[in-house]
């Protein structure tokens, strides 16, 4: 997958979904859910139990689809490395870390790190990254993003805090908009899951 692969994902579902805490033994039913509400690109965090291991059995399940997954909280070149090698196709990060933007282009992967200023947002651009993720985007207005934007020549993702409430507001401005929790929580049913993203993608004007 290349960045207008994505891009055109993104037009067609501006959504990223964000699994975090998900175990392997659950993480085919949960993500097929997503995909049969609609959902396109699914994160799968560093920090969830055995995380490489549910990204390899997703890929795999996914291989012949139109859903890409990718990995989240991702803090070091030898993280990235191994969602390669687990099959992940792109590298979600909540800071901007040089090293890892470098070693996730060098082995052809898509490059997400989050900023949170200007200069965050230029470092990340000057090393590689393909979109940037304004990480945590809840706690300022969308109008925020309008004005990066105005010098920061990139596609934007807002993550971390964005909800069915004001996703539209931030979308007015992104690509995209990761989302947790107004997807999946422990306790939901996959039929609850899969409703969870038919509705979510119903608001999106």
């Amino acid at each position: 997958m290349n960045k207008n692969d994505m891009s055109l994902k993104l037009k067609s579902c501006p959504i990223v979904a964000i699994l975090r805490g998900i175990t392997p033994s659950e993480s085919i039913n949960i993500c097929q859910a997503l995909a049969d509400g609609g959902i396109k690109l699914i994160e799968i965090t560093m920090n969830s139990p055995s995380a490489l291991e549910s990204i390899e059995l997703v890929a795999k399940h996914f291989e012949n689809a139109d859903v890409e997954i990718g990995a989240g909280t991702v803090l070091t070149p030898e993280e990235v490395k191994a969602v390669q090698k687990a099959g992940g196709k792109y590298i979600i990060s909540p800071n901007c870390n040089p090293a890892v933007i470098q070693k996730t282009k060098e082995l052809g992967l898509l490059s997400l790190p989050g900023v949170f200023t200007v200069s965050e947002a230029f470092t990340a651009l000057e090393s590689g990254a393909d979109f940037l993720k304004l990480f945590p985007a809840g706690r300022l207005a969308p109008e925020y993003i309008k004005d990066m934007k105005a010098v920061v020549p990139a596609d934007f993702l807002a993550v971390g805090g964005v909800s069915p409430s004001n996703l539209n507001a931030y979308l007015q401005y992104t690509v995209g908009a990761g989302i947790g929790s107004a997807l999946y929580k422990t306790d939901l049913s996959m039929q609850e899951i899969k409703s969870n993203a038919e509705n979510l993608l119903k608001l999106i004007k």
